[in-house]
């Protein structure tokens, strides 16, 4: 699984998640203040799942077609500290029950729900 980490994803989740042997790109550090729209297109092209804690990305697939095979994760709160992001992508990645292709995954912080596309 390979995954693309939006800008506002705290880099020291990015690096921890590195560290564990995931492949993660990270547009903060790679290629900080492309459009969604870029990103979507960097997603699709490099197959990775995005990470990210905006909404906008839901409404680019329902609204606009944006349509990324490894899927979109967005998670619905602020993380409280720069390893959450890093922790609650680790639990995910594991957990056998979750497929990401083609599905958004909304997490908020009591809950997870996913809706494919």
């Amino acid at each position: 699984m390979k995954f693309l980490a939006n800008e506002n994803v705290p880099i020291a989740s990015v690096n921890y998640l590195k560290s564990k042997g995931i492949d993660i790109t990270s547009m903060g550090v790679d290629d900080p203040g492309i459009s969604d729209e870029q990103v979507m297109a960097l997603a699709i092209e490099q197959d990775r799942t995005i990470i990210t804690y905006d909404s906008d990305y839901g409404e680019l697939i329902f609204k606009h077609g944006f349509k990324p095979n490894a899927g979109v994760i967005f998670i619905r709160f602020q993380p409280s500290e720069p390893l959450e992001t890093a922790h609650i992508i680790s639990q995910l990645a594991t957990n056998p029950n979750l497929t990401f292709e083609r599905t958004l995954t909304v997490v908020d912080s009591n809950s997870l729900r996913q809706k494919k596309y």
